[in-house]
Parts: C-alpha cells; structure tokens; sequence
C-alpha cells in the first residue's frame, strides 16, 4: 500500500503538468491506427515525456439517437455507470462511495459523458504495470458491468428535473432553447432534455441503452501517452472486455440531415430580467466540411476572435450596446448551428439587433479585408501550439480525427492550409454555408 500511495502522490504532481511542442515535434508523434480483432479501432500517440496515459473511449451513441420521449437517456446512462458496478464471477460489487475511494487510491481518473455526438468514457492513469493494469481493470468494470441501482437513478432523476425546472427560469435557458427548436425544427439536435422525458427514463431503459449502444466491435479508442503499441493492444482488450462482442457490427440507422431554414423567422419573448438576450443563426455544417479551415478563419474575424472581431468594434467599441458579442460555429456529426449571440440592455435590444444584422450582412457579402485576414492567420497560426501543449489537448485532437474521419497527418500540415487561404476563399465559404436572410432570430426581454 505504502508504494502506491507514492505512486498515487506521483500522479497528483504530474496531472497538472503539461508537455510542449511545436509543430515539428508533432511529426515525431505519428499517430498509428488499426483495428482490434473485436472491431474495435484504435488510434495511438506514443508521448513518452510522461510516465502516464490518457484514454478516450467514444461511441456513436449520444444524444442525436435519444428516443424524442427520452430526451436525456445518454447523459443519464453516462451518470449512473459511475454510480457503481455489479458483482460478476469472484469479483464483488462495488458501490459509489468504494468506486470513488479506489480511484483516489490508484491515484488515477475515470470518467463518462454523453455529448450530442457520442457517449464517451475516459480513463487517465500512470504508466506503472502493476498501477495501469489495476486502472484498466477497474475502468473496464464500469464500462461494462455497472449496477444501475434503482435508488441511486431515482435519487439522480429527482435531482436532475429539480435542476432542469430552475434552469427553465433563467432567461439565457429560455432564449437558448427557443433558439435550437426555430434552428433545427424535429432534428434530433433540437430535442430538449425536459423533466418529462426524464421522468420516463427506467433503469431497465438505461440496460438496454448501454446493450444495444455499447459494443466492443463499435468502439473507436484513442489513446496518448507513454504506452508502445503492444502496451496499448493489451490495454484495450482490458478495458473493452466486458462490453458485448462480436465484429463486424451492424450498421446503425442513418441520422437524417438538418434541414436548411426556408425563411426567416423572428422570435420575441416577453421576459423580465435586467439583460435582453439577442441570438441570430441558422443550421451551419459538418465538422468533416472542406470549408472548415476557411471557415474558422472567417469566423475569427467576424465574431469569434474577441477583441478584434468586426462584432465587438461595431456593437460594443463603436456604440457601447453590449458588453460582449461574439459568433461561433458548432459543427458535429450533423450540421451544428452558427450563432451570434449578445446581451444588452432591454431599451437597447432593437439597435443591437440592428446592427450585428448589418455587420453581419456584410461580412458575408464582402468577405474580410487583407488586413483582418492577415491578422486572423498571425493569431491561429502563432497560438497553434497551444492546441497541441499537453497530452490532454493532443487527446482531444486525436479523438477530433477518429470521429470526424479526419487523415491521420491532419495536423501536420495545419498551419500551411490556414496561411494559404485569401481573401476570395474566405468570402466564399462564408457565403456558401450562411443566408443572412433565411436566419432565426431570438429576443427575449427587449422593451420598445
């Protein structure tokens, strides 16, 4: 016990740390990928500067294939496989409280979520055999035997639509959710998470969700950190071992796309608060979208780069009519929205308004200046490194490539793409993807 709780004293002064690169160092990272006998596809970055190892396990099993009755059934199904696991052959059950002392004692981390795209797992834990191979077999229980107690989910369902009904008083809530259902109509992106549909959740629905949804030969796992392949092969099969197998898998049901908008549409909802909510946008595009480069550096430059963007100088340098405004894409497996969003004084609202439409128009119809493009390349380009600085943010990367179906050199030739683009590429991704006459648009608590 006295060696792993050094190891465990280890881990908490290392977790924090962070391992630069620059861009040539990444090449010296290469990431592998193949596919387990069970299916299951793996990509790998061998980082041997820390003894340790960061795992992400995704399936295509998040909210977008929620039943519409069932709104929520992921996120529920990723809270409770943390709630403990049930007891299978000699190994006993373990409950919330033991799980949560064994982590500590490991001195590693597990964790689940379910986003609109995927159900994730994730596993970070040192590099020592004896202290990996206790993590993966503890990570590998809850991933595939968890207990679903009935007292812990009536306990965590009570909880939840207590906090989903306080949510629905605030005004940033109800703009929010007024805006996805005018965005995406009956998409599965827009279906709300309301205490309705969680009280229809059953522990017998969260079974059958994670039997159906969690599969070995569906899983796609990435993996960085101080591990050789074979490590990693071992490490795997460990953590996938409870899940049902069986490859290939069959294919699942198709997600329809998301509708483009027909026309615009505004929305006004009478709200007393001391803010005016402001949200302008429409359907936006895949991650996998060519455009997406062009796209970020467009964004940047329109109201995604703070201080510098063309939203904040007109709205809030030039006239003072909020304190922030931005715009931002969401691309996923299916097309996520753009939006630009602001708050402001309610008197203020229709000036607002007004003019992030103006800007907003004419950025689309124009495109940046070379100057802005200049200086949005010189921020991207310059703060690259820090997309990549540490095993947990090269973690994400490598997860962004296997789920969007990236090439394995996407990042290598990262800044080369973005400095190539010119002005007429930008404008034109702009105005292929964005109709500024065709968006919604939400106000919620504006006044005359």
């Amino acid at each position: 016990m006295n060696a792993i709780k050094k190891i465990a004293a280890r881990a908490c002064a290392i977790s924090a740390g962070v391992v630069f690169y620059s861009q040539s160092a990444w090449a010296l990272l290469p990431i592998e990928h193949w596919v387990e006998p069970s299916g299951a596809q793996v990509w790998l970055v061998q980082s041997p500067a820390l003894p340790m190892v960061d795992v992400q396990v995704d399936f295509d099993a998040g909210s977008r294939r929620d039943p519409a009755a069932q709104a929520g059934l992921a996120s529920a199904a990723a809270d409770m496989v943390t709630k403990g696991v049930r007891a299978a052959g000699d190994a006993p059950a373990i409950d919330e409280n033991a799980l949560g002392e064994a982590w500590a004692d490991l001195g590693a981390s597990f964790g689940a979520g379910a986003d609109r795209d995927a159900f994730s797992f994730s596993l970070r834990s040192l590099t020592d055999a004896p202290l990996l191979a206790r993590a993966a077999e503890l990570a590998s229980r809850q991933i595939g035997q968890p207990a679903w107690p009935e007292d812990v989910w009536q306990r965590e369902r009570s909880r939840w639509s207590a906090a989903i009904r306080e949510s629905d008083t605030r005004p940033g809530t109800v703009a929010g959710k007024a805006f996805a259902k005018a965005v995406y109509g009956t998409h599965p992106y827009g279906q709300q998470v309301t205490a309705e549909t969680v009280s229809k959740i059953e522990v017998a629905d969260l079974r059958a969700y994670a039997e159906r949804s969690l599969q070995a030969c569906r899983a796609k796992v990435s993996i960085v950190g101080a591990v050789s392949r074979p490590q990693a092969q071992t490490l795997v099969g460990t953590l996938l071992a409870h899940l049902p197998s069986g490859a290939p898998c069959a294919a699942l049901p198709a997600v329809p796309a998301v509708q483009p908008l027909a026309k615009a549409e505004e929305i006004n909802i009478p709200f007393q608060s001391a803010q005016a909510y402001v949200l302008i946008g429409q359907p936006g595009f895949k991650r996998s979208d060519p455009d997406f480069l062009a796209l970020l550096v467009g964004n940047h430059i329109l109201g995604g780069g703070g201080f510098t963007s063309r939203l904040t100088e007109q709205v809030r340098e030039k006239r003072g009519l909020s304190y922030s405004v931005s715009s931002q894409f969401a691309p996923g497996l299916n097309a996520g929205a753009f939006v630009v969003s602001l708050q402001t004084r309610p008197d203020q609202a229709a000036e607002a308004l007004k003019v992030s439409r103006a800007v907003l128009e004419r950025f689309v119809a124009e495109g940046p200046t070379e100057a802005e493009l200049k200086a949005a390349k010189d921020n991207l380009i310059g703060g690259f490194a820090l997309r990549i600085d540490s095993n947990r943010k090269l973690l994400g990367n490598v997860v962004n490539i296997a789920t969007n179906g990236l090439p394995l050199d996407y990042l290598d030739g990262w800044t080369d793409r973005v400095a190539a683009l010119t002005v007429a590429d930008v404008r034109a991704a702009m105005a292929r993807k964005l109709q500024p006459d065709r968006m919604v648009t939400v106000v919620l608590g504006a006044q005359p």
